[in-house]
């Protein structure tokens, strides 16, 4: 129970810096960046549209290791819907904030960066199931043989490469991918990284069994 309070918390937090971010305008992280252009295509909030596709690189991993799938690994699914309801809920809660300078959006998007790198430093303390994007980054290091950095990055920006044909052929902008966007890819692995070593202490007391590094 105490790992799961843990991994609400990364998530909230995590769903708090998409919500800056978005209100940024300057384009969203990458693990974002589909959802949001998406939404913009569809009836579909933000939120839900997160569902739909972490239930998308679900069965993508389900695909790629077929008989060597944990079942265990089906627990990404309800994480799935309350990483989605919680991104919902702080972009409801910001809905009101909108800066009124580019100098004043690039705050916006630092503060988001910072909260998700924040959120996946504690998502990872938790030591428990990885959200969808990162399940399947872990299938392909299985299926590959390659390093889970390299098949991480493969994954994001596979995800921005999709957002960005979409946008442009049916929004005729940029939509999601932005400035902010290349900002998140470089910054928020650095800085999570960064924190992951100012929780060590937290994870020897009480997730002794965590593995920090994954992040």
């Amino acid at each position: 129970m105490k790992r799961i309070a843990v991994l609400i918390i990364g998530l909230w937090i995590m769903s708090i810096g998409i919500a800056f971010s978005i209100r940024a305008g300057l384009g969203t992280s990458p693990i974002s960046s589909l959802p949001y252009t998406m939404s913009m295509l569809t009836p579909l909030s933000v939120g839900t549209a997160t569902i739909v596709l972490h239930i998308v690189l679900i069965s993508l991993q389900v695909i790629i290791l077929r008989k060597n799938y944990k079942p265990i690994q089906l627990l990404q699914l309800p994480l799935a819907l309350v990483f989605g309801i919680l991104t919902d809920l702080s972009n409801n809660m910001l809905s009101s904030l909108s800066p009124v300078s580019y100098a004043e959006a690039w705050i916006f998007c630092l503060i988001g960066i910072v909260l998700v790198a924040l959120g996946v430093s504690v998502e990872v303390l938790s030591g428990t199931i990885p959200l969808a994007a990162e399940g399947l980054s872990i299938a392909l290091t299985e299926a590959t043989g390659r390093k889970f950095g390299t098949m991480k990055v493969t994954v994001d920006c596979s995800l921005v490469v999709l957002s960005l044909v979409l946008s442009i052929i049916f929004l005729h902008t940029l939509g999601g991918v932005r400035e902010g966007t290349i900002a998140a890819a470089l910054l928020v692995g650095t800085i999570a990284r960064f924190v992951n070593k100012l929780l060590t202490s937290i994870r020897t007391k009480y997730f002794p069994s965590t593995t920090l590094g994954q992040a």
